[in-house]
């Protein structure tokens, strides 16, 4: 099995996991899914494919070979990559996913990995959503309670610190599903944020690991306008809909690549929920 690496969000990806969303819908899980049913209609297949394709071809043009995970009929949002698994400087780690209708991913990501994971999580519960490798030596673990509970942060963290790694668990309402709803790395130095949620403590936390945040308003935020992929190399992925954030990341000399995902976003999911980074290189 090729060794998958990643010690970072912002090194150059190289290689990357998703789903195609053929079986793909809207269950009501969750604070965002619960308003886009109240108003919508479930989003068309071939709509959803010509959005997944949009994304793909954005991680292909920004250099990444894509794997490709099987869907299974019974597993909607298995489109979602990142929660299910993710992979750390010492390998892949297996998650803990809270949701029932979510629980049944772990077969086709065992199966990927061919059984071969660095960490197992078996305390509460763990989510790739809210795992976030700043930079080499440090992380970020979210913990709402929700998605992942204490017990399924602190195993990580536990895991993160025999390594010599400095691991903050960062507390916040579940209302947001995962810290990537709040916060997510675009390059070396710069995340986006949504700092009118997120707590002051944790925004001088970053501040003091040379950490610089683009502010995103809540609103913008509950529309995945946080939930970007950095690319490396000075190129990122957001969605087309985030269009203030993403003249802020040009602003900043980035390159935006923007496809179209108003179909995920409104399922609660963007560009970093619909990927698994396998491999990244530098920082």
């Amino acid at each position: 099995m090729t060794a998958w690496t990643v010690a970072s969000e912002t090194g150059a990806l190289t290689d990357v996991l998703v789903c195609p969303p053929d079986h793909y819908r809207w269950i009501p899980t969750n604070t965002i899914v619960k308003r886009t049913l109240a108003e919508a209609q479930q989003p068309a297949p071939l709509a959803l494919a010509a959005q997944h394709a949009e994304l793909v071809h954005a991680l292909r043009q920004g250099g990444a070979t894509v794997h490709v995970l099987p869907p299974e009929p019974h597993l909607p949002y298995m489109a979602y990559t990142r929660d299910s698994a993710f992979v750390t400087p010492w390998g892949p780690v297996l998650a803990q996913l809270e949701r029932p209708q979510r629980r049944g991913e772990y077969a086709a990501v065992i199966d990927f990995h061919q059984g071969r994971f660095w960490r197992k999580s078996s305390a509460g519960t763990l989510e790739g959503g809210d795992v976030h490798i700043l930079k080499p030596g440090v992380a970020v673990i979210g913990a709402s309670g929700g998605r992942t509970d204490l017990a399924g942060a602190e195993q990580l963290a536990g895991w993160l610190r025999a390594e010599g790694w400095e691991a903050r668990i960062e507390v916040f309402d579940e209302h947001f599903l995962h810290l990537d709803v709040l916060f997510c790395m675009a390059a070396p130095g710069l995340a986006v944020a949504c700092t009118d949620v997120l707590d002051p403590a944790f925004l001088a936390w970053l501040a003091g690991h040379g950490i610089r945040c683009i502010p995103v308003p809540y609103r913008d935020a509950m529309a995945l306008g946080c939930n970007i992929l950095a690319l490396g190399g000075g190129r990122v992925v957001s969605a087309r809909g985030s269009a203030a954030l993403n003249a802020a990341l040009r602003a900043e000399g980035l390159a935006v690549l923007d496809p179209e995902l108003s179909l995920f976003t409104a399922g609660g999911g963007g560009p970093h929920c619909l990927t698994c980074p396998l491999r990244r290189e530098g920082t």
